[in-house]
């Protein structure tokens, strides 16, 4: 070690010395200066690194793997100077060998094996800006995030989703239980139903509204979507009604009305029920019928009969006969009506004494007996103004001679009296129009006597047999007055008729 001088005047000067060989053999005895001064000759800067780096001399020896330049002596150089605890060289060392993805396994490997997690995120932070990043350094990148900083690798993967495999992330994400990253992977990757059976698996963590309602739209599994209503009703049924706005141009409608009746809250969908009430589907129909019985809502059931009729008219109606509302068993009296069962309609409107509405009813019904039945319940019941009312409601259906006879049984000539005049009118009027039709018939049939049976000139014989004229006045005569015109001679003389 005292003669290094002398060895580096030796080199300088013109010889003949295998320098490289001598070299190596002082590196191999741990002769790490002359070696130095050796590589450093020869310019053998791979070695000359390596040499440095045993001398501890760090910077040189960066300097030594930029002009060697080879990625075996970057590496070299690099993992001596993180077991030296050098990082800021091993990180400029390291951004030469991270660009090729085949290393960088190793490197991650030997950084993580002796614990220095944090200075190999910094290391591939840096290298993510160079021209020859790779899809590997960002992918590895995620996977140390969802291992050792976790707040960091939502924001990467919001910035660099397009360019990590994501496959590979997936699997660090869900070791990671990272639940919300692992969503917003699946998504990116097109992984729908993944994504929303994670979401329901653990709603506290990763759960998201918007996110949600967008990504079930684009499940493959149409079950989800009524996993997702049961969801739904368990952790957010104020939020049900607009996930099912959503869903409703997918949804069949009468599995997830029947669902919501099975488990005994239809009412809180009402919004939903009422939106697709227009299919006019039966389960629906019924099941927002029974909702309106429920809330006793008259009005909005009498609506939803009149504008949706697929539905079990009779056992509605048989419901509704016995409900303790009156206006529940008048809309009852209308269905049997709208079934044509006008007694039944009749017989339940007489009963709650909606006297407008049965003679209504017996009027549509067109039933003459059921119209006087019930003029004769008006006088058994001793009232004489429904039965007067009653006889120009049911005008039509009556007859003049039962009406004539209730009124004088009943001793109420006075309020059948307007019907019997009205009658005695109407058929007033219909036998003065008779007459005057038989007086236009009796006048038609008597012009029709009066004309010739042949119209126009009367055609007559203009030339005859000779000799042969009629009569004068012949044709002008009436005829019991005609004669029979005698024949000339000369026809029976061998004229026109030959011998008789």
């Amino acid at each position: 070690r005292d003669r290094l001088a002398d060895l580096e005047e030796f080199i300088s000067s013109p010889n003949i010395a295998q320098i490289q060989q001598v070299g190596d053999r002082c590196y191999d005895e741990g002769l790490y200066e002359p070696a130095r001064i050796l590589y450093n000759n020869v310019s053998n800067y791979a070695r000359l690194a390596s040499t440095l780096v045993h001398l501890g001399e760090y910077q040189a020896a960066v300097d030594g793997a930029r002009k060697a330049n080879s990625t075996k002596t970057w590496k070299e150089v690099c993992f001596a100077c993180v077991e030296a605890g050098e990082f800021r060289m091993a990180q400029m060392c390291g951004l030469h060998i991270v660009v090729h993805a085949d290393e960088l396994e190793e490197l991650i490997n030997f950084y993580q094996s002796r614990g220095f997690f944090q200075e190999l995120i910094q290391l591939l932070e840096a290298a993510l800006g160079l021209e020859r990043a790779h899809m590997g350094m960002f992918t590895e990148l995620a996977i140390l995030y969802s291992k050792y900083n976790t707040p960091k690798m939502r924001e990467h993967l919001e910035l660099f989703w397009s360019r990590v495999n994501i496959p590979k992330v997936l699997r660090a994400a869900e070791q990671a239980h990272l639940w919300p990253e692992l969503v917003f992977l699946y998504d990116k990757y097109e992984e729908y139903d993944n994504a929303i059976q994670t979401m329901m698996a653990h709603p506290t963590q990763c759960w998201k509204e918007a996110m949600f309602k967008d990504i079930i739209t684009k499940v493959a599994n149409i079950e989800l979507y009524y996993r997702a209503l049961s969801h739904y009703l368990e952790f957010k049924p104020m939020l049900l009604n607009d996930l099912l706005l959503v869903l409703t141009p997918r949804l069949d409608h009468t599995r997830a009305v029947g669902y919501f009746q099975k488990v005994g809250q239809l009412s809180l969908v009402l919004p939903y029920v009422k939106s697709v009430q227009s299919h006019n589907n039966k389960v629906i129909n019924e099941a927002l019928n029974n909702i309106y019985i429920e809330n006793e809502d008259y009005d909005s059931l009498r609506d939803s009969i009149d504008s949706f009729n697929n539905f079990d008219n009779i056992a509605l109606a048989q419901r509704l006969e016995k409900h303790e509302l009156i206006e529940f068993r008048r809309i009852a009296a209308y269905l049997f009506k709208m079934n044509n069962r006008w007694k039944q309609a009749v017989e339940l409107c007489k009963k709650d004494h909606l006297y407008k509405d049965a003679m209504e009813y017996a009027a549509e019904s067109r039933n003459t007996d059921i119209s006087e039945d019930l003029m004769s319940w008006f006088l058994d019941n001793e009232n004489y103004e429904s039965f007067a009312a009653g006889t120009f409601v049911m005008y039509d259906m009556l007859r003049p001679d039962v009406i004539l006879e209730l009124g004088w049984r009943h001793n109420i000539m006075d309020f059948a009296m307007p019907y019997l005049i009205q009658c005695v009118r109407e058929y007033t009027l219909k036998v003065d129009k008779l007459e005057v039709s038989d007086e236009t018939r009796t006048k038609e049939a008597e012009t029709n006597n009066q004309q010739p049976l042949v119209l126009g000139e009367q055609l007559m014989i203009t030339s005859g047999p000779a000799g042969y004229s009629p009569m004068p006045g012949m044709y002008n005569m009436p005829p019991q007055q005609q004669q029979p015109q005698q024949m000339p001679q000369q026809l029976y003389n061998g004229g026109y008729m030959g011998t008789m």
